[in-house]
C-alpha cells in the first residue's frame, strides 16, 4: 500500500552506557511509525534529508518498507525468509550436526514470528515444523511435501517481513521476546533463550556484513527485564556417592525382559559404567571402539577417547544417520585424550565384550539391531533403574536424574580424592577454568569434615 501521508521527525541519539553512540531517523507513513538507525550522525542526516526531499516532491511512500520508490534499492525486495535461507546455506557445510539443529530451531522460531498480517496464516506449530523439517535443512528441500506443509511455506513466502523492516525496533523487539518462549507460551530455559538470541544476532550481523542493513538493530535495544542466570555449576544434589553408583549399575541389569542376548539393561551396564568410572560424555561412550580400549587381565587399563556420536537427527548429519560421527568436544578432529580406568571398569568392559561382542566397526555399545544406542533408550533404562535402586524419596529427588549425572559424579569423585585440577581436567576433557567453575559446589563435599575444621579453628 502506498501513502503520501508522511511526517519526518528529528533524529534520536542513542547513548547506551558502554556502547558507541548511534543515531535513529524516525518518520511516520500513514500513521505507521518507522525508524532506521545509523552508526554516524552524517549517515543519519543524509538519510533524513533524502526522506524529506522525497516527501516534498510528493512521492508516495510504501507503507511496509516506509520508503519512497526513489529510495528503494534492489536489496529492499529481499525478505527475511529468503535471507535466512541464504544464511543457512552459508553456515551449513562447516557446522556440526548439533549446531545445525540448534540454528534451525532458533531461526524457525523467529521466522514464524517475523510476518505481516496476510490472510490465511497457518498454525505456528505447523509453520515451525515446515521450516525445521522441510525448508531449512538444504537436503530436505528435495523431499515431497504434504499439502499443509507446502501451503504454509507458500503463505510464508508472501507474508515474511522485508529484511529492511528489521531496522525498526518495533519489529525486532517482539522477535527477541518470541525467542524466549516455548510453544505453550511459557518461558524457555535461560540457556535456550540465550542460544536462540545469539543465532538471531549473528544472522543480523551477517546482513550488516553484506551491507543489507546499516546497523545491527539488537545493539540499540535495552534489555527489558533482568537476565535469567544460565546455570553452569553442577547441582551437588545430583551427585551420587560410590555406593549409590554401584547399586544403580547393578539395578540396570534387571531392566527389561530377558531375551536371547539378555535383558536390555544388561547390554547397557558397561555404557553407564564408562560414564561413572571414566567420566565420559554419553556421546563419547557411544563412539568407543574395541581398539580404543586397553583392558589387561589385572590392574588399571586405559581408554583412548577419539570419537563422539552425538544425536542430532537425520536431517542434520551429512551421512543421513541419526547420530553424527565427530571428533571430541573442544578438540581437533583427530585429537584424542587418554583416560586411565580402574580395574573395576576394566572387568566390566572385558565381560561386556565377551558376552555381547562388538559391531562391524568395532564399537562396543550397540542396540539389539546393531545400531547406535538411541538417547531415548538409555534414558528410559536409567529411569527404571533409579526406581529399582533408590528409595522413593531419593527417586523423587534430582539424585542421578540423568545418565549424564554419572559423569558429574565421576569428576567429583576425582576432585575430592585429591587429584590435581589439571589432571582431572585432562581426563574429563575440560579446561581447568571450566572444570573449577562447573564443579565448584562439588569439591570437598564432606560438610561434616569442613565443619570440624572450622570448629577447631574457632576453639583455638
Amino acid at each position: 500500500m502506498k501513502s503520501r501521508e508522511v511526517r519526518v521527525r528529528s533524529i534520536q541519539v542513542n547513548a547506551l552506557a558502554g556502547r558507541k553512540k548511534s543515531y535513529t531517523v524516525r518518520w511516520v507513513v500513514a500513521a505507521e511509525p518507522k525508524s532506521r538507525t545509523f552508526g554516524t550522525r552524517a549517515l543519519a542526516d543524509n538519510f533524513r534529508s533524502d526522506l524529506m526531499q522525497a516527501a516534498n516532491r510528493g512521492e508516495a511512500f510504501d507503507a511496509d518498507s516506509g520508503l519512497p520508490d526513489s529510495m528503494v534499492k534492489p536489496e529492499e525486495s529481499v525478505s527475511w525468509f529468503g535471507f535466512v535461507r541464504r544464511y543457512i546455506d552459508m553456515k551449513w557445510p562447516g557446522a556440526a550436526a548439533k549446531s545445525r539443529e540448534s540454528t534451525t530451531d532458533a531461526l524457525a522460531t523467529v521466522t514464524a514470528a517475523l510476518v505481516r498480517d496476510v490472510p490465511g496464516q497457518p498454525d505456528p506449530a505447523l509453520l515451525r515444523r515446515a521450516l525445521r523439517e522441510y525448508e531449512f535443512p538444504p537436503a530436505a528441500r528435495k523431499l515431497d511435501r504434504p499439502a499443509d506443509i507446502a501451503a504454509a511455506l507458500r503463505w510464508l513466502d508472501k507474508a515474511s517481513q522485508p529484511l529492511t523492516a528489521l531496522a525498526e525496533a518495533a519489529v525486532v523487539r517482539p522477535a527477541l521476546d518470541v525467542l524466549g518462549l516455548r510453544m505453550d507460551g511459557r518461558a524457555s530455559a535461560a540457556s535456550t533463550t540465550r542460544r536462540r538470541r545469539s543465532v538471531f544476532y549473528n544472522v543480523l550481523q551477517y546482513a550488516v556484513e553484506l551491507e543489507l542493513l546499516d546497523f545491527n538493530p539488537v545493539d540499540k535495544l535495552r534489555v527489558r527485564s533482568a537476565r535469567r542466570k544460565v546455570v553452569a555449576e553442577v547441582d551437588r544434589r545430583v551427585v551420587v556417592n560410590v555406593g549409590q553408583a554401584r547399586e544403580l549399575l547393578t539395578a540396570v541389569t534387571y531392566v527389561g525382559q530377558r531375551g536371547k542376548t539378555g535383558r536390555r539393561g544388561e547390554r547397557l551396564q558397561a555404557f553407564y559404567a564408562c560414564l561413572y568410572f571414566a567420566a565420559l560424555r554419553p556421546s563419547e561412550a557411544l563412539g568407543l571402539r574395541e581398539r580404543d580400549c586397553h583392558l589387561p587381565k589385572t590392574g588399571w587399563g586405559m581408554l583412548t577417547v577419539e570419537k563422539s556420536r552425538p544425536a542430532a537427527g537425520k536431517r542434520y548429519t551429512d551421512s543421513g544417520e541419526v547420530h553424527d560421527d565427530r571428533g571430541l568436544k573442544h578438540r581437533g578432529e583427530t585429537e584424542a585424550r587418554e583416560v586411565p580406568i580402574p580395574p573395576e571398569l576394566v572387568a566390566i568392559l572385558r565381560g561386556h565384550v565377551e558376552r555381547f561382542g562388538v559391531g562391524a566397526d568395532g564399537r562396543l555399545f550397540l542396540s539389539e539391531r546393531g545400531n547406535v544406542v538411541a538417547s531415548s533408550t538409555y534414558s528410559r533404562v536409567w529411569e527404571e533403574a533409579r526406581i529399582l535402586s533408590l528409595p522413593p524419596d531419593r527417586a523423587a529427588s534430582p539424585l542421578a536424574g540423568r545418565p549424564y549425572d554419572l559423569r558429574h559424579a565421576g569428576v567429583s569423585l576425582w576432585l575430592n580424592a585429591g587429584l590435581p585440577a589439571p589432571e582431572v581436567a585432562e581426563r574429563a576433557g575440560h579446561s581447568v577454568d571450566v572444570l573449577l567453575k562447573v564443579y565448584a559446589k562439588c569439591i570437598d563435599g564432606d560438610r561434616s569434615r569442613m565443619n570440624e575444621r572450622i570448629e577447631a579453628a574457632l576453639s583455638a
